[in-house]
């Protein structure tokens, strides 16, 4: 199984910061397929072969990915794509 961790500092607000990560999850689920749903200040993420969160701290957020072996293939780009949306909207 491949894991994708990445954090991602910033110095918004809860409330922006939340909607940045919604932003985040909005483009995962729309180029993934992914369902997404909040649990407090943790987003989860998940379809076959793909779980993850976005939990929110007061100046960072960090994501976590696994990827079952399928989409493992993929993970280089995946990663990429990750990082530069959470650049973009925590910026």
């Amino acid at each position: 199984m491949a894991d994708i961790s990445f954090t991602q500092q910033h110095q918004l607000s809860p409330v922006a910061a939340r909607a940045a990560a919604q932003k985040v999850a909005d483009k995962l689920a729309g180029d993934y397929g992914l369902q997404c749903r909040w649990d407090g200040d943790v987003l989860r993420f998940e379809r076959s072969g793909v779980e993850g969160t976005l939990a929110l701290g007061e100046r960072q957020a960090d994501l976590r990915i696994k990827l079952g072996m399928l989409m493992g293939a993929f993970r280089s780009t995946i990663e990429t794509k990750v990082a530069e949306s959470m650049r973009k909207v925590f910026a």
